[in-house]
């Protein structure tokens, strides 16, 4: 495990100290890792006992919507804006956003991310965002990620080679951050926005296959297989091992109770991968606005704050994120944000809070306008629980057309269907990207990620 002998530490001082009865915040957020993959949910390809073990002690969420790729996704948890407001290009973080880092540490905590940035923002970056400490793959460069991986760390790069696995190294940072942390006056905050089980599918520690002399000096991953299902399976139950690392490590330093975990997903299972859930066939939706793209899990569990074995079915999405910490965490949002998110925290003590009627998604990987085409793979849409509108006009009902493969027809809707539409599409009107439509249109590059 890395200490602090063997990791440069950067220190920041907040601001303001926060309430001591506030709890420590550990967000981890799985990458390419869809619903369908985690046993409490549903799924029944793969073995997720601490998943399974986390939603038990606590709240699962059946109803969260994320966006339908990474940098999407990461912009707008990290800062609770909508993107078709502040997204401007794949892999960039704007500057000057301010994000859950920036509230909580200057409302008091201790702030620490590891695992995948992918954000741009140099090495100075993460701090400017809100970190004290960083061990981050694909800061400043994008290397190898699993065997012998190279990494960035509080403002160094750092080469691995010998055997060592990145996904293990930027944990082994969590969990010693954790135990660094635990005695402090201040409580601690971990963003942990996984590297696995992205592409590619390769073989983990403990896989038969594994290697740990595989791809010492390359920096391409060119090579590897993005269609393995064999070595994503191994890297899902990895995920979840590795979920089982970071409680273990809130036990052993005495903190569990007092810490609020969430565990969520940044996206839709890559398009390859065919898992089972509930006794059908669930497809991975990476890049599409549909379901499989969109639905994450969401897991939310605190031993002194949320009763276990609770199942919510409020809806929910990225923007959410921020504001439910800040309110956890009894820290100061800055009033000219303007989020598009509320705070879904009265939810996780047990009370009715204020739910959400619709959610509403821009999506545009480059920023720039794009045909969506049948699959939906760019644009807009607002839905509520069962009826998604997308702005080009199309209305589903998604209980009943998971793939979106048969629009309803809007001369035969009934009055309560007519009544929903009308109210989604006011609500793209509202939320959408002025004169965002009027530019020339692109075609549409999903690109790889």
């Amino acid at each position: 495990m890395l200490t602090t002998a063997t990791i440069p530490q950067l220190i920041y001082t907040p601001q303001l100290q926060a309430d001591a009865k506030t709890p420590n915040i550990i967000l981890i957020m799985a990458d390419d890792m869809g619903y369908e993959c985690v046993g409490a949910n549903g799924g029944e390809t793969y073995k997720t006992p601490h998943l399974d073990e986390l939603a038990a002690s606590g709240m699962r969420f059946e109803n969260c919507f994320s966006q339908p790729l990474c940098t999407p996704s990461r912009v707008q948890i990290m800062t609770g804006i909508y993107n078709s407001r502040n997204y401007k290009e794949f892999g960039l973080l704007p500057e000057g956003s301010v994000t859950f880092g920036n509230v909580l540490r200057d409302g008091g905590y201790n702030t620490c991310i590891v695992g995948k940035w992918q954000l741009k923002g140099g090495f100075e970056g993460p701090n400017k965002f809100g970190f004290d400490e960083y061990c981050l793959w694909q800061l400043t460069r994008r290397g190898n990620r699993y065997p012998n991986p190279g990494l960035e760390v509080n403002h160094h790069e750092k080469d691995y080679r010998n055997g060592e696995y990145g996904p293990d190294i930027v944990s082994d940072y969590a969990c010693d951050y954790i135990k660094r942390k635990a005695d402090d006056d201040k409580p601690f905050f971990v963003y942990y926005p996984m590297i696995l089980p992205h592409w590619p599918f390769e073989p983990t520690p403990d896989s038969e296959e594994w290697d740990p002399k595989a791809r010492v000096n390359d920096d391409t991953e060119k090579g590897a297989n993005k269609k393995s299902k064999k070595f994503f399976i191994d890297m899902v139950h990895y995920v979840d091992k590795i979920v089982g690392k970071i409680v273990k490590q809130l036990e052993d330093s005495g903190v569990r109770d007092e810490t609020l975990i969430l565990f969520t997903g940044d996206n839709g299972t890559y398009e390859s991968i065919v898992s089972q859930f509930q006794g059908r066939d669930w497809r991975g939706g990476k890049r599409y606005m549909t379901d499989n793209g969109t639905r994450t899990t969401l897991i939310a569990s605190w031993p002194k704050g949320i009763t276990a074995g609770t199942i919510n079915r409020d809806l929910l999405d990225f923007s959410d994120i921020l504001p439910t910490l800040a309110e956890a965490g009894a820290a100061d949002i800055p009033k000219n944000l303007k989020l598009s998110g509320r705070s879904f925290y009265p939810q996780l003590k047990g009370e009715k809070g204020t739910p959400r009627e619709w959610v509403y998604c821009w999506y545009f990987r480059n920023g720039t306008p794009v045909d969506g085409g049948q699959k939906h793979a760019a644009g807009e849409f607002a839905r509520n629980e069962r009826y998604k509108l997308y702005k080009t006009g199309q209305f589903y009902d998604v209980s009943t057309d998971f793939y979106e493969q048969s629009p309803l027809s809007i001369d035969k809707l009934s009055d309560e269907q007519a009544s929903i539409r009308k109210k989604l599409q006011q609500v793209i009107k509202e939320q959408t990207r002025e004169n965002f439509d009027k530019k020339k249109r692109k075609n549409n590059s999903s690109g790889e990620n």
